[in-house]
């Protein structure tokens, strides 16, 4: 086709008649003003191609990705992929038709050519980004795959095809093979690791995180060197972004989440319950045996009568068979005003429906110090929502307090300077 423009134009320089000679004074007269013509012609021509690909690849078709029930259209569209392919059109028609306009300059026609070549490749890489984009979106779609690093993937594949055509444009520019390049990589190799090092640590990272299963995207984790807890938002190549419950976002590398430590609150999720682990210190001067008073106020108390009144009946059976006096508490079996306690909290975390009595349930008693003894309350909630769980454990600890003096117990706190100011008046 190229040749047969190029034959028809000099068709009109010869001269007619049996024997036609070609007219080359004429011919080069003219010239520069057919190449200007032409030129404007292709500009022309390339305006009007432009103006009805994105009519139809833009418009008409986003009328009828908005009318189809699918959703990967409107992902692609939304990415702007459509408007690629739009462009590309043009600047391949325009490159065809250069080495026409400027067929009597060959030197100009091939340096436009290249460049018209090379803003077809680049335009390949606009492209290619933002069909992997699309790509991304529409997988994302997927259930089983929402909390997968779908992001370090498609990453590491625009990195991989995006350097492949840079080494095509080079070949272009350079009229160098592909190859040539290829061969050079391995001299400046070295150079290659040192830049893409955070890059080439990511691609492992993202690879590990997701083979092993040890991060998704809307897991709860917390990083202690990093100063992150809260949720993760987006795995990428090179980072991971995790809001922390204060809404600030905290950027951590991801090969950090293979080279330190960190938790992950996934399992806690999954699970039946949340685990509530907290303890109270009990003064040591108000520990005691339960006197009989005491016994026969906590027998009213309904949670634990009846265990008050089997323990009583057993330990006065046990007393009795050893020949031991009633009133002697170190030479037999007697309650203690904390163990009553302790049974009391058990009784009433079994019996609070907030409290998932299936999962581990106790109050046991941890090494005494010298701020008294320990009573450690460990149970699991049954919601896992945040808030609901600090109220859950607000109202067992208010209990706690509250109910603690009837057992004739006193928790352990600091003085403070009201109480010497007191002891001093």
């Amino acid at each position: 086709m190229k040749d047969s423009i190029i034959n028809w134009i000099k068709s009109y320089y010869f001269s007619q008649g049996v024997n036609g000679t070609f007219n080359a004074e004429a011919y080069a007269d003219q010239i520069i003003w057919w190449t200007i013509g032409l030129f404007a012609g292709l500009l022309i021509a390339s305006a009007l191609i432009w103006f009805l690909s994105r009519l139809i690849l833009i418009q008409l078709l986003h009328v009828f990705v908005g009318k189809t029930k699918a959703t990967w259209d409107d992902h692609l569209m939304n990415n702007k992929v459509f408007k690629g392919f739009a462009l590309l059109v043009p600047i391949g028609f325009m490159e065809y038709f250069l080495s026409i306009v400027f067929f009597n300059y060959p030197q100009f026609s091939r340096f436009l050519s290249k460049t018209a070549e090379v803003l077809i490749v680049l335009t390949i890489i606009v492209i290619v980004n933002r069909l992997f984009n699309g790509l991304r979106d529409i997988v994302r779609e997927n259930d089983n795959y929402k909390d997968k690093p779908i992001q370090s993937f498609t990453q590491i594949f625009k990195i991989i095809i995006t350097g492949i055509l840079i080494i095509v444009m080079l070949s272009i520019i350079t009229d160098k093979s592909p190859l040539f390049f290829l061969t050079s990589l391995g001299a400046v190799s070295a150079i290659l690791l040192l830049v893409f090092r955070d890059t080439i640590l990511g691609f492992v990272g993202s690879i590990q995180l997701s083979t092993n299963d040890m991060i998704r995207v809307g897991d709860w984790v917390t990083m202690e060197r990093y100063g992150a807890d809260g949720n993760v938002e987006e795995i990428n190549l090179t980072t991971v972004k995790v809001q922390n419950w204060d809404k600030t976002i905290t950027t951590i590398p991801t090969y950090s989440f293979i080279s330190d430590s960190f938790v992950n609150w996934r399992g806690m999720e999954e699970s039946d319950g949340r685990r509530i682990k907290r303890s109270i210190k009990i003064q040591l001067d108000s520990v005691k045996f339960a006197s009989p008073e005491l016994i026969e106020k906590l027998k009213g108390v309904q949670l634990i009568g009846e265990f008050i009144a089997e323990r009583e009946a057993e330990i006065m059976e046990f007393n009795a068979k050893k020949g031991v006096n009633p009133g002697d508490s170190i030479n037999g079996r007697t309650q203690t005003n904390i163990g009553l306690f302790r049974r009391y909290m058990e009784y009433y975390l079994r019996n609070n429906h907030n409290i998932n009595d299936n999962m581990t349930l106790m109050v046991r008693q941890l090494n005494a110090d010298e701020y008294g003894v320990p009573l450690e309350v460990y149970c699991f909630s049954k919601t896992k929502e945040w808030i609901e769980y600090e109220v859950i454990i607000a109202d067992i600890f208010d209990h706690i307090y509250a109910v603690i003096g009837t057992f004739e117990l006193s928790i352990f706190e600091r003085p403070s300077g009201n109480d010497f100011k007191r002891i001093a008046e």
